[in-house]
């Protein structure tokens, strides 16, 4: 695993992200630096608001396509030990140690404020990705850290107890997103013998694709053939299909994001459209409060 790093310019955000599937349960885990998800620091960049006075930590949980908890509590501090290995955020941690990684989420609902405790460890089978820049010119970037790893999420408050196989990246930037970059499609789809990820940004540049094996990553870059494509209830335009099964499924639905679902066999895709550029609206800025808690504290 590489070293946590934290953003220090005013409109920059760092994130970390593993999500994994075990059969009919699929988790996500974000920590966030310079929340992308943050109605608050979207509106005080015109002040120069920084990213460790907005950090957060999202956690969700699905079974059958369902959510059945979402946590997003946005925190007005963050802390990174000095060995660079433990990043906290109210509660909760990421930590790196000993070849895995574990994260634990110590935290409340979103809006019922019922207090939740998930963790996962992730034992990686695959080796480190190398850092992308999304678009050539622009400061985004992207670390598939471990396509694929073992991989264990236990919910005690939900009576979740799985193993399956396990995702983590991180994306960083200098700029805030939906400035230069207005939005972008991803999807990771994950095979017995290897895991595909397809990165899209949005205005004409070339995507990435990345395949990981257990011994090996490979990336490319290039155009992407067209998708199929509708719009959701929100107005948002999302894939028709992943790269497996058929119609997705949609986990989480709001103006500016979306996440989807699909599976056939032993294969199974995860992904996510956003609209930075719609999320900076006042409008949308404003509903999107109501999917977050705010704790002026340390801990939830």
């Amino acid at each position: 695993m590489n070293r946590l790093e934290l953003p220090s310019k005013s409109g920059a955000y760092r994130w970390y992200y593993a999500d994994v599937t075990a059969g009919e349960v699929s988790a996500v885990f974000i920590f966030m630096v310079g929340s992308i998800f943050s109605a608050r620091y979207s509106a005080s960049l015109k002040k120069g608001g920084l990213p460790r006075e907005h950090a957060a930590v999202n956690f969700a949980l699905y079974e059958n396509g369902v959510r059945r908890c979402w946590v997003l509590t946005e925190y007005q501090a963050v802390s990174l030990a000095e060995d660079g290995r433990t990043l906290r955020i109210g509660a909760s941690s990421l930590r790196y140690h000993d070849g895995a990684m574990t994260m634990q989420v110590k935290d409340k609902t979103t809006p019922w404020g019922t207090p939740t405790e998930a963790s996962l460890h992730f034992t990686p089978v695959a080796p480190l990705g190398p850092e992308l820049r999304l678009v050539d010119g622009l400061s985004h970037h992207w670390r598939p850290i471990c396509a694929r790893g073992d991989a264990r999420v236990t919910v005690p408050t939900h009576g979740v107890d799985v193993r399956g196989l396990g995702y983590h990246d991180g994306n960083h930037g200098e700029v805030a997103l939906g400035g230069d970059l207005s939005g972008w499609q991803w999807a990771r789809t994950h095979r017995p013998g290897h895991t595909e990820i397809r990165y899209q940004p949005w205005g004409g540049s070339p995507g990435l694709t990345v395949r990981a094996t257990d011994g090996l990553v490979q990336v490319e870059r290039g155009e992407a053939p067209a998708q199929p494509s509708s719009r959701t209830a929100w107005g948002l335009r999302v894939p028709e299909r992943l790269a497996v099964g058929d119609a997705p499924v949609l986990l989480e639905s709001s103006p500016f994001y979306a996440r989807l679902e699909a599976g056939a066999g032993d294969a199974q895709s995860l992904g996510e459209v956003a609209d930075f550029a719609r999320f900076h609206s006042p409008t949308i800025r404003w509903m999107a409060n109501f999917r977050t808690r705010y704790s002026k504290e340390g801990a939830p």
